[in-house]
């Protein structure tokens, strides 16, 4: 491995010294933005691997590696993918407080789940909108992990901050850790579970969608979560920081190279097949999680008592429904991007898409968005205004592919 490292390294720096001075300057200006963006574990790795690394989010991540964005894609549902997503802030919540804090700030009924369970949920704000979406686990009563969105980071440990330190000098008992020493993969599709059984020795047939346990993973001290961001079955995992890459290298090499390696490219054609909100896009502050079709996150004792920031806001649109909602569209024309603008049959504007593109899977076009109620039926014939021509859409359900999550039977 160390040799594969040393080679790419040795030609790029090859390929600079034999450029002319002009490209060799822009090189040099590229390198220095580069060097501004933070790295995961992985980052040499990917090089050495073919990955095309962009920025995103304030980190350096491969957008792809030598296959396209759409093999890859269709690669992971037929077989599986390894994503590395260390750009991802994991974080503990400890103590006997731990519970009644977060149910303060999202909307799950982290209460009611089992320990060694999960599910998604959203923080919210005084407005009832999004502050950020997040996978949770109660581990055990006085321990919740939860991992919040990379360009989240910042703003999502500030308001859990400033909320504890309240909570704290009420009496409360909480207090937290950032896992800044682990890192994050994400193995997923079909070849996910019986690839990963063959490094561990804890029965993965017994772990659900949505489970979490703390158990070691080819001899290192895993938190491993039955979840992912595809719609495939598959598993989140968070190493050691040191053990990341033999980590990353034992599991390509147990799938006998039908596992590979994944991008950002790839991971959001499928997230969007599977019809998942991606924040910034599908979800954000004015959005509340009724709006975004996530009123199956909202505990069935949280609608009845509240308690989380924005309450009364989300409570009161599922009682009368609320103004727009999320769709699924399959659109004519060129893929439809964010912000193209949603028109009725007669011209009114009804909505936006918030993401879109070519399906790899479906072959054909897909996108999300908001749209008045009302509207937001399927079947319901809508117009896409892309580069300032109309094409026909229609409503769909979703997920457009359907998920393969792993319950019980």
């Amino acid at each position: 491995m160390r040799g594969l490292l040393a080679c790419a390294t040795l030609a790029r720096r090859a390929a600079a010294s034999s450029a002319p001075a002009r490209v060799r300057h822009l090189a040099g200006a590229a390198e220095a933005a580069e060097a501004e963006l933070k790295r995961t574990a992985l980052y040499d790795f990917h090089v050495a691997h073919g990955g095309k690394m962009v920025p995103f989010a304030g980190w350096s991540m491969p957008i792809q590696y030598r296959d396209s964005i759409m093999d890859s894609t269709v690669n992971c549902r037929a077989n599986g993918s390894l994503f590395d997503v260390a750009h991802m802030c994991g974080l503990s919540l400890k103590g006997r407080g731990a519970i009644p804090f977060l149910e303060s700030l999202v909307v799950a009924d982290v209460a009611a789940l089992r320990d060694g369970t999960g599910t998604l949920t959203v923080f919210t704000n005084e407005q009832g909108g999004a502050i950020d979406d997040s996978v949770i686990a109660k581990v055990t009563d006085h321990h919740i992990y939860l991992v919040v969105n990379a360009g989240c980071r910042d703003k999502d440990l500030a308001h859990i901050e400033a909320h504890m330190e309240a909570f704290n000098k009420k009496g409360g008992d909480v207090k937290w850790h950032i896992h800044d020493d682990r890192s994050l993969l994400a193995l997923q599709g079909p070849l996910a579970a019986p690839t990963l059984q063959l490094l561990t020795k804890e029965d993965l047939s017994k772990m659900y969608f949505s489970d979490f346990k703390m158990i070691d993973i080819n001899g290192y001290a895993c938190f491993l979560t039955r979840t992912g961001y595809t719609g495939e079955d598959g598993f989140e995992i968070s190493v050691p920081s040191e053990n990341a890459v033999d980590l990353a290298e034992a599991i390509l090499e147990r799938s006998e190279g039908k596992v590979r390696l994944t991008g950002l490219g790839a991971r959001d054609s499928l997230r969007l097949e599977a019809g998942l909100c991606l924040y910034g896009n599908d979800m954000e502050q004015h959005i509340t999680p009724v709006e975004a079709g996530l009123s199956w996150a909202i505990g069935k004792r949280r609608r009845a008592e509240g308690g989380f920031l924005g309450a009364d806001v989300i409570l009161k649109q599922l009682q009368e429904g609320p103004k727009i909602r999320r769709v699924g569209m399959v659109t004519q024309g060129p893929p439809a991007r964010s912000h193209s603008e949603l028109v009725s049959g007669s011209g009114e504007r009804i909505g936006e898409v918030t993401s879109g593109g070519f399906s790899p899977c479906l072959k054909k076009n897909i996108a999300m968005g908001y749209v008045k109620s009302g509207m937001h039926k399927a079947g319901t014939e809508l117009k896409v205004v892309v580069r300032g021509k109309s094409y026909d859409a229609v409503v769909t359900k979703m997920p457009f592919v359907p998920t393969k999550y792993y319950k019980p039977s």
